[in-house]
């Protein structure tokens, strides 16, 4: 059963995603009653809950819902597959057009002397290797469009094949070898091009691409410049035939763990996946002491889980685990042992993958974050929080606003300053406010400092003092240097202007610059105030540090990335020659190896993953 009265419509969707993904709306017995997509989360379940709903269907809709919960997907194509299988799963009663697997078109290469690459939706009647499913048939249609490009092999339909004694004009633009015509080309010719068809269609890109390449370079040194520029088209087409979905695939049965953490809290979010796809997806909050390492938590939650006799679920062939960088406590291979010999079952337990798994780790990590994102900003959590600061601090009540100053910079150069800003239900981010430092000594962060509290604060002396929202408490993320600034700041005004100074709070990181070690310092006297590591009032400083943190260096990355537009290949450490000319031909060219993601940088022969961040984050920047 699941208590309506708990459901807070307002404070959910405030704290939502603006990513894509699924959501589902649950009844006061658990029931899932609709499963959505959407491109934007927060805004398309914000729209239920508008004061007038149109539609008798809507507002029945909203009545019921006593829980939601969202899945975030990669592309707004992902989350319309992952729809349909929740919604062939769950079968809610207000999804009116159940789907089955019919409503998604495929590719087929059918099973024919000479195969032909063809647009199919429907039951599979037809022998061949069916490809897919295809968020929608333009994606199918233009992929058709440019396999032809790639792979001269026919597409046209069977009657028009037999009929054929010459070629037609698909074989004039070199689209086809002409296979109906005798004498144009081997029946070893043409299942070659069909093989390398399949092999691009399966994933295996890197196979296909690697013989492009080589007849790109034959054509090049025979200066046969428009041959060669026909092969880094075809190339460049490649990266673009088909979207890869991160929610269907060829995986039949695992589970991936995802796990982040965070302020005292850590989110374990499991991604299911059965037949091909994914078919479920959930979070658990488990209660962590004080000191535990993020093994210690993933080993406790994988046995608890899994050994769980109540529930008996099924072990997968396979689990994936999240790639922390805290695995110390984590024996897989002795985790392995206990499992299998608890549950007399083979497993493959591994944090390790690549290709179609790889994407599902990173989806799994994705929803965790998102997960521990909701969870902090939860409206009884927060106000927790304030509460026990106000202890602390032995204020007569909680705070209503806080704020914190950040500075980010790289050697001084593009130095951003940030404000953030809560109050009782999380972040308030349509208070944030960003100050572009300029007119300073590269790298002085007390003068930069100064610079941000006066602009932020400045402007208020010329309005009304009864209009003036200022903040309870202010936090200054460093130590007693940069909070001297803002003591000095206000002590100055206080004595010529009515503004007064909000009580005043350094935060300096400790030795190691782990969280649980940072020291708080008070203005005045410049005291320390000694927190535990688990004091809820300390989570909520290490909350809004860490977002003020977040906020100053994308906007530093932003300011930086416009200086350095004009980086080139040859400017990146460790890029070479001969690994310049890999990468530009694998990829098709500088334009395509800007917008190439890690992954596809990666699969190029002779980068490894370090040297394909470095590539990545030198041209975005971020």
């Amino acid at each position: 059963m699941v208590n309506k009265s708990h459901f807070n419509p307002k404070h959910f969707t405030k704290h939502l995603t603006h990513q894509p993904g699924v959501y589902r709306m649950y009844d006061e017995t658990g029931e899932v009653i609709y499963v959505g997509k959407a491109k934007d989360l927060k805004r398309r379940v914000s729209s239920y809950f508008r004061k007038n709903i149109d539609t008798p269907k809507t507002q029945a809709l909203v009545k019921q819902i006593a829980a939601m919960d969202v899945t975030v997907t990669n592309t707004e194509a992902e989350a319309l597959i992952l729809e349909n299988n929740f919604i062939k799963k769950y079968r809610p009663r207000y999804n009116v057009l159940l789907r089955d697997d019919k409503s998604y078109p495929y590719l087929l290469i059918s099973d024919h002397p000479h195969p032909r690459i063809a647009f199919h939706r429907g039951a599979r009647r037809e022998k061949g290797e069916y490809f897919g499913p295809f968020p929608n048939g333009v994606a199918v249609r233009e992929s058709l469009r440019l396999l032809q490009k790639l792979f001269p092999v026919r597409q046209c339909e069977d009657s028009y094949y037999r009929a054929r004694s010459r070629p037609c004009l698909q074989y004039q633009l070199k689209r086809c070898l002409a296979p109906c015509v005798e004498g144009f080309c081997t029946p070893a010719e043409y299942q070659e091009q069909v093989d390398l068809a399949k092999a691009f269609l399966r994933g295996k890109n890197q196979q296909v691409i690697d013989q492009l390449v080589e007849r790109m370079e034959q054509a090049s040194q025979a200066l046969d410049f428009e041959r060669a520029a026909r092969f880094r088209d075809q190339i460049i087409a490649m990266r673009k035939v088909q979207e890869r979905n991160a929610v269907t695939g060829n995986q039949q049965e695992l589970d991936v763990i995802g796990f982040a953490r965070q302020g005292g809290v850590a989110v374990v979010h499991m991604l299911f996946i059965r037949d091909g796809g994914v078919q479920g997806s959930r979070s658990y909050y488990p209660k962590v002491p004080h000191n535990t390492d993020d093994g210690e938590i993933l080993q406790a939650f994988i046995f608890q889980y899994y050994l769980n006799d109540q529930v008996e679920r099924r072990l997968p062939p396979e689990i994936i685990l999240p790639e922390l960088n805290d695995l110390s406590l984590f024996d897989a291979d002795h985790e392995l042992a206990v499992l299998e010999q608890a549950l007399a079952q083979k497993v493959r337990l591994t944090n390790q993958v690549r290709g179609e798994r790889k994407q599902y780790q990173i989806l799994a990590q994705k929803n965790a974050l998102n997960a521990l994102e909701g969870r902090m900003n939860q409206e009884n959590m927060m106000l927790m929080r304030f509460q026990h600061l106000a202890e602390v601090l032995d204020l007569d009540a909680p705070p209503q606003r806080l704020e914190c100053f950040d500075i980010s910079h790289t050697m001084g150069q593009e130095t951003v300053a940030s404000c953030v800003v809560f109050d009782q239900q999380g972040p308030k981010k349509s208070d944030y406010r960003r100050y572009n430092i300029k007119g300073i000594t590269p790298g002085d962060d007390y003068a930069a400092m100064a610079q941000a509290l006066q602009r932020r604060f400045e402007p208020l002396l010329a309005q009304d003092p009864t209009q003036v929202v200022m903040p309870d408490i202010l936090f200054i993320d460093g130590g007693k240097g940069q909070l001297a600034q803002a003591e000095t700041f206000f002590a100055q005004r206080e004595t010529t202007t009515s503004l007064k100074a909000p009580l005043l709070i350094g935060v300096a990181k400790g030795e190691s610059r782990k969280p649980g070690l940072e020291t708080l310092i008070l203005a005045g006297n410049h005291a320390t105030l000694p927190l535990s590591a688990d004091a809820p009032a300390l989570h909520l400083i290490q909350h809004i540090r860490d977002e003020s943190h977040r906020f100053a260096i994308t906007g530093h990355r932003q300011r930086r990335a416009k200086v350095r537009r004009t980086s080139r290949l040859e400017e990146i450490p460790g890029i070479g020659v001969k690994r310049r000319q890999k990468l530009l031909q694998n990829l098709g060219g500088l334009q395509e190896v800007k917008q190439a993601s890690i992954e596809q940088l990666t699969a190029v022969p002779g980068i490894s993953r370090e040297l394909a961040e470095k590539i990545y984050y030198a041209f975005r920047d971020e």
